[in-house]
């Protein structure tokens, strides 16, 4: 029989280590701190206290827990001394199935891991959906993991062991992340989709109205009606697809408004932003299977296009719902020379109705928007879920700094006008002045020394500048600073420069009602919440033009990387958002009431 929270509260301290034993293999001590902190009210809750425990503990203890590891398809394996845990864990990846060649190849890696770091490699090999992973992928990540640091890659054992643990209490609890599941399968199937010459190389790259984004937004449409039990599914004149599950009888004949985007950026993830449809997707799916109706209307948009890959313009499908669809966007040309104002046509879209879209704002409650985290701040906290208090303000920049091409033997330190050290000199600046501030970032992403050769000094060297805050005035006050900093170097190196401002977008900070309701929720969950700005920008912040609005962050993989195929969730975290959502969509009901 399953294993039950009552159970386990009611169990004595003996019995508490018990019955978990075998959750963080050969380490009790972990069970019995536990124990002192009941009762727990959800598997979550006890799940997050396991992991205080050990982040609780000593360095040594932790790397005694890391020890306690058996190698993948290591000695104990091959001695039939795993534990049944570990046997079960490894036989569902394959290991105990290895050919001589990835024997051989994973013998080696141990080895060098070990006389990098000094403990063994560790792995959840049952993997993001619980399911296991294939050995190719297992060698492919040990062997990424081997350039980490070693700070860096202690901290990943120690995330990968409480992975194994939260897959083994699902095990004892009889528990199946069933909605999780299905969030992560409509991911891995909507990523079937990717534009030649990245597809063929296992890539995802979706951009605006190509045939993979065309064939997107049909396979959602599809799942909204046939899955989900939406009212309506339309297909937008920009491409959004638009679905929605009306209000009880005579309720309410208002929506919430919810969704995320679905394009992405070149050799992208798979979760950025399309988490934010699926989610939202999941519960209307629940409730329809229940055949219940809430007193308000739920609308969920897969928002044709936010990353700004093909065209120039950026939020085109948010921005149309706010009336800011600038229709001289139209004769924006994208790198084979096909219009905006083409592409739309070829994909059957009305541009006359584009202004139609605008959104009045009296007929919705608000917006909210779940996003996978895109940075590192949950996983290195070993949360789930944290609640956005404001996505950043920020500026963009292009420049060039002008100076003078000369021989690189013959020209005096003191004479020269080196345009790539001034850069230089800009972007150690920048780095010092955000480094300052609190929740304030500034980042040169473009260094380019056009036609530079080795023996030249440079003569020119363009760059960029991107400065966030989660205040306006704070971003604005840095960008003032770096653009007077510009100026001084010039003068002082005799250089001359042109900046050229390209994006200019107002910090959206989250509405304090609607931020409450996510924090209620993730506590609900049994889960500390954690309050965080978000440096990347989302739909959201164009919906705050018109609507309250809130995010919710959902922690990443991988050190939390996004924007790369690195870009992961595991299905556990993804049912807890699923869970939040509902209960969000519960307490409007009760308010609403």
């Amino acid at each position: 029989m399953p294993l039950t929270l009552d159970q386990l509260n009611a169990a004595s301290p003996a019995g508490f280590v018990a019955l978990l034993d075998g959750t963080y293999e050969h380490s009790p001590w972990i069970a019995e701190r536990a124990a002192a902190r009941r009762p727990f009210a959800t598997l979550a809750q006890l799940k997050r206290v396991l992991v205080e425990v050990v982040r609780e503990a000593g360095r040594d203890e932790q790397l005694q827990l890391i020890r306690a590891h058996p190698e993948l398809a290591g000695r104990a394996m091959v001695a039939r001394t795993l534990t049944a845990e570990s046997t079960n864990e490894q036989g569902q990846a394959g290991l105990t199935q290895c050919t001589p060649e990835e024997f051989e190849t994973l013998q080696r890696l141990n080895a060098q891991y070990n006389a990098k770091f000094g403990f063994p490699f560790i792995l959840a090999v049952r993997g993001p959906r619980g399911t296991g992973l294939g050995k190719a992928e297992i060698i492919a990540t040990f062997a990424r993991r081997l350039d980490n640091p070693p700070d860096v890659e202690f901290a990943e054992a120690l995330r990968n062991i409480h992975r194994i643990a939260e897959i083994r209490l699902n095990d004892k609890f009889g528990v199946e992340p069933t909605l999780g599941h299905l969030v992560w399968d409509w991911a891995e199937r909507l990523a079937e989709h990717s534009e030649p010459g990245y597809a063929e190389r296992g890539e995802l790259t979706v951009t605006y109205l190509t045939d993979a984004h065309r064939a997107c937004a049909q396979r959602i449409s599809h799942w909204m009606k046939a899955d989900c039990g939406f009212d309506e599914v339309e297909i937008d004149a920009v491409g959004n697809v638009v679905a929605r599950y009306h209000p009880a009888p005579g309720a309410s004949t208002k929506y919430l408004l919810t969704g995320s985007h679905y394009d992405t950026v070149r050799n992208g993830g798979k979760y950025d932003g399309r988490l934010g449809i699926f989610v939202p997707m999941a519960c209307v799916r629940e409730l329809s299977r229940q055949g219940r109706r809430l007193p308000y209307g739920l609308e969920v948009v897969a928002f044709s296009e936010e990353e700004g890959q093909r065209y120039k313009a950026v939020f085109l499908g948010s921005g149309a719902l706010v009336g800011q669809f600038d229709m001289r966007w139209l004769d924006q040309a994208d790198a084979q020379g096909i219009t905006m104002r083409e592409a739309m046509k070829h994909a059957g879209l009305c541009i006359d109705d584009i202004p139609k879209l605008r959104r009045d704002p009296q007929r919705y409650l608000g917006f909210v928007e779940v996003h996978i985290e895109q940075g590192p701040v949950l996983n290195e906290l070993d949360l789930p879920l944290g609640v956005v208090t404001s996505i950043n303000g920020g500026v963009r920049y292009v420049g060039e700094i002008l100076g003078t091409a000369s021989h690189a033997g013959t020209t005096p330190m003191g004479l020269r006008r080196d345009a790539a050290t001034a850069v230089a000199e800009l972007a150690l600046f920048l780095e010092k002045r955000a480094s300052a501030v609190p929740d304030l970032v500034g980042t040169m992403g473009l260094l380019e020394v056009p036609n530079g050769s080795i023996n030249v000094v440079p003569g020119r060297c363009r760059f960029s500048l991107d400065i966030r805050a989660t205040t306006d005035p704070v971003r604005d006050a840095c960008a003032a600073e770096v653009l007077a900093e510009l100026e001084r170097i010039c003068q002082r190196r005799g250089l001359r420069y042109r900046i050229e401002e390209t994006l200019r977008a107002a910090a959206a900070p989250s509405d304090p009602a609607w931020q409450q309701r996510w924090e209620h929720a993730v506590q609900a969950l049994g889960l500390p919440v954690h309050r965080m700005p978000s440096g990347a920008g989302h739909d959201a912040m164009k919906l705050h033009e018109i609507l309250p609005q809130a995010m919710l962050f959902l922690r990443g993989q991988n050190a939390g990387i996004s924007h790369n195929p690195l870009e992961s969730i595991t299905s556990d975290d993804a049912d807890l958002c699923v869970r939040a959502f509902s209960h969000l969509l519960d307490q409007l009901c009760a308010e609403l009431s």
